[in-house]
C-alpha cells in the first residue's frame, strides 16, 4: 500500500512541474529558419559566393524548462553552397544564474561566449496570430534606430525563452523576424515532455570562454586585411 502511494505521489508530482493549469512549463521546440540571402548579402561579390542559392533553410532544437534553455542547430542530411552564409550557434540560457553561454562556429572554429543573459526592452502589442497551434501575441523590440525584430511568443508555454539568445516576454517565443523579413524563425513542432537540460548539455565541450566584447575585439583584429570576414563576423552577432 505504502508502496502505491508513493508510485501515485511520484506521477502528481511530474504531472505538477510539467503543467501549471494547463500550461506547459518543460517541452522541445522545433525552429525553421529561412534566410533570404540576397537580403542579406547585396553586393554583387557576395552574391557570387552564393553560388545561385536564395534561401536556405536551418533548422534547430530548443529544449526548455523555467530555469534553462538549450537552442541546438539541427544538421542538415543535404550539404549547401552556401553553408558559409548563416549562423548555426548553440545557445545555452541559465535564468537561474543569470548566464548565458554562446558558441560560435566561424570557419570551422568553436568560438564560445559566456556574459550575463541579454535583457531586451519589448513592446507587446494586440497583434495577435497562431503559430504551431499555440496563439501568439507579437512584440516589438528596436534593435536600433533602423532595424526592429517582430517576436510572436505564446503563453500557453510559460517559459520566458525563445530562438537563439531572445527571451524576456511573459511566455515561450514561437516566431521571430527581422522588419524586412529577411531572417524569420517558425516553430514547427511542439513538444510538452520533462527533460533535464543539464544532461542534454554534458556533450556540449567548452574550452576558452570570453566575453562578446573580447570575442568581437579578437575577430576584427583579424580581419583587418580582410574586409569580407569583417562582413561574417557582423552577421556572427545579429542575435
Amino acid at each position: 500500500m505504502n508502496h502505491l502511494i508513493k508510485k501515485i505521489t511520484v506521477i502528481l508530482l511530474i504531472v505538477t512541474v510539467t503543467s501549471v493549469w494547463g500550461q506547459i512549463t518543460h517541452g522541445e521546440i522545433l525552429y525553421e529558419r529561412k534566410t533570404n540571402l540576397l537580403k542579406k548579402y547585396k553586393s554583387p561579390e557576395s552574391q557570387r559566393w552564393l553560388r545561385g542559392e536564395k534561401v536556405k533553410i536551418d533548422r534547430f532544437n530548443l529544449h526548455f524548462s523555467l530555469e534553462k534553455s538549450v537552442f541546438i542547430p539541427i544538421e542538415s542530411a543535404v550539404p549547401s553552397k552556401a553553408d558559409w552564409a548563416t549562423s548555426k550557434n548553440t545557445v545555452i540560457q541559465d535564468f537561474s544564474n543569470d548566464e548565458r553561454i554562446s558558441i560560435y562556429n566561424l570557419f570551422g572554429e568553436s568560438k564560445t561566449v559566456k556574459d550575463p543573459i541579454i535583457k531586451r526592452t519589448w513592446k507587446i502589442t494586440e497583434r495577435k496570430r497562431n503559430i504551431a497551434g499555440y496563439s501568439c501575441r507579437r512584440a516589438i523590440w528596436p534593435k536600433n534606430d533602423s532595424t526592429r525584430i517582430y517576436a510572436w511568443y505564446t503563453d500557453q508555454i510559460i517559459a520566458s525563452t525563445g530562438p537563439e539568445s531572445f527571451n524576456g516576454l511573459p511566455g515561450t517565443i514561437l516566431g521571430l523576424a527581422t522588419e524586412d523579413g529577411g531572417v524569420v524563425y517558425f516553430a514547427k513542432i511542439v513538444k510538452e515532455k520533462y527533460q533535464n537540460i543539464d544532461e542534454i548539455t554534458l556533450d556540449i565541450k567548452i574550452k576558452k570562454t570570453y566575453s562578446e566584447k573580447e570575442l568581437k575585439e579578437e575577430l576584427q583584429q583579424k580581419a583587418k586585411s580582410n574586409p569580407w570576414m569583417g562582413r561574417v563576423i557582423n552577421y556572427l552577432f545579429e542575435w
